[in-house]
């Protein structure tokens, strides 16, 4: 009976996985409605990232600067989280214009080395930021 017992314990560690909540200082408050990243057993989830200065909350007019800020931004949180852009396994890509794909990867490409993580891009009609051309979602593991 005692060594049932040790064995459902351990079978349910796995179920009980610590999450916490990285949110760094320079995000500042953060949003009541989601968490900025959930780390979950050395996976950390990052929610889509706009290009939006994170002091200001302005969206630079030039879309290359657009993509640099977003992607600065996620370095922000892999740095918080003991991370770095090398430990990113998976990216999802949202475009307001398909034809921004090029510059977008030019800007990427310098941000996460080889080998890349892979990737997923999807054009839509807008975002939940309206100025925002580009929204990131990064997933990462150490």
């Amino acid at each position: 009976m005692r060594n049932l017992c040790a064995i459902l314990i351990l079978l349910a560690l796995p179920l009980a996985a610590e999450r916490k909540i990285i949110n760094p200082p320079e995000f500042g408050a953060g949003s009541p409605n989601f968490s900025t990243a959930v780390l979950v057993d050395g996976t950390l989830y990052i929610a889509g990232q706009v290009g939006q200065d994170l002091k200001t909350k302005q969206v630079p007019a030039d879309f290359e600067s657009e993509v640099k800020l977003l992607l600065s931004n996620i370095g922000i949180v892999l740095k918080a989280a003991g991370m770095s852009y090398k430990d990113a396994v998976s990216v999802q890509v949202h475009l307001t214009d398909m034809d921004l794909f090029a510059r977008m990867n030019a800007v990427y490409t310098t941000f996460f080395p080889e080998p890349r993580p892979a990737r997923t891009t999807v054009g839509v009609t807008k975002l939940a930021l309206p100025n925002a051309h580009i929204e990131i979602t990064v997933t990462a593991r150490k």
